[in-house]
């Protein structure tokens, strides 16, 4: 999948992925996907594109900038300079746009997914 697609439990388990933490699995409540990661703060559920205390570290500590952007659907765009690179993404809240660029740094343009979660 197109890490510029992700969303929800599928742009959450590419965070977790990225980030290290393979101990996320998938988990179902009401017909849908979610994760829940053993652990990491007290085996509690991660939703670093929702949740601005998940999310947020991750930001901090990437140095992800994050802007409005006007020219596409998507209204945000986040960008991360590395020595060798330079990443961008966009998405409809600062949190995923933020989760998108953070996940193409790491893991590259396309990630596969568990079906599950697509």
């Amino acid at each position: 999948m197109k890490t510029s697609e992700l969303t929800d439990p599928a742009l959450d388990w590419a965070v977790c992925e990225a980030s290290g933490f393979f101990a996320g699995y998938t988990q179902f409540r009401s017909g849908r996907a979610f994760l829940k990661v053993y652990g990491v703060a007290r085996n509690s559920h991660l939703h670093p594109s929702t949740n601005w205390a998940q999310g947020g570290p991750i930001i901090e500590r990437e140095l992800i900038a994050m802007s409005p952007y006007l020219y596409t659907d998507d209204a945000w765009q986040a960008t991360l300079a590395t020595p060798d690179k330079h990443y961008c993404a966009y998405g409809p809240t600062p949190l995923t746009a933020a989760m998108r660029c953070f996940v193409s740094s790491k893991l590259g343009d396309e990630v596969e997914i568990p079906k599950e979660l697509t």
